[in-house]
């Protein structure tokens, strides 16, 4: 991997771990020479991990929908960024970009970006590793709801085993780098006889 792809939220949230768990996120990517590639926001959880990726001399990636970049939103300060003109294209270069995708704590957005690339892997579309950074338990409910979507079998088990999940930044990255993609026959396809 030398790209990893970070959903988070564009507010930084009550918990002040939030915060050090992305400055901690920071400094693994940048220790392993991985570009940061987000959401291209200088506010919220979204500017402090693009802020200590740079600060320590790291590459950050950003791409933003116009219409937040005509707000002032935009991390000017990015090695690169990209204006683009809808939030769909916004999470299509990301994944582009991106060679792995972590989700820190975050809102709707965050978790519709989580949702769609682990979609995206189920259906074959990718190959690439999706995380959690569950900071203080935050996506526990969300954890025990997928085990309950097994449980119930409306997503099988394998699926299930795609999302990846620590609380901590170097574990995460390290099992992001092992990461090996689920190999099964579509659903979508007849039964052959």
């Amino acid at each position: 991997m030398k790209s990893i792809a970070v959903y988070c939220g564009s507010s930084a949230g009550t918990n002040p771990n939030y915060i050090a768990q992305a400055q901690a996120l920071a400094a693994a990517l940048v220790a392993r020479g991985l570009t940061l590639v987000y959401g291209g926001g200088r506010v919220g959880l979204m500017g402090t991990i693009a802020d200590a990726v740079l600060a320590q001399g790291g590459e950050v990636i950003g791409v933003i929908p116009d219409f937040l970049d005509a707000k002032e939103l935009a991390h000017k300060g990015c090695t690169e960024l990209h204006v683009v003109g809808s939030m769909h294209e916004r999470k299509l270069l990301m994944a582009d970009r991106a060679e792995g995708f972590i989700a820190m704590p975050g809102g709707y957005g965050t978790l519709e970006e989580l949702f769609e690339v682990l979609t995206w892997g189920q259906l074959g579309l990718h190959r690439k590793p999706v995380a959690l950074l569950n900071v203080d338990g935050y996506y526990d409910h969300l954890l025990l709801a997928l085990d309950r979507m097994r449980d119930d079998q409306l997503l099988r088990a394998e699926n299930r085993s795609q999302l990846l999940q620590s609380s901590d930044p170097e574990e995460l990255l390290t099992m992001m780098a092992a990461y090996q993609p689920v190999e099964l026959e579509k659903w979508l396809t007849p039964p052959t006889t």
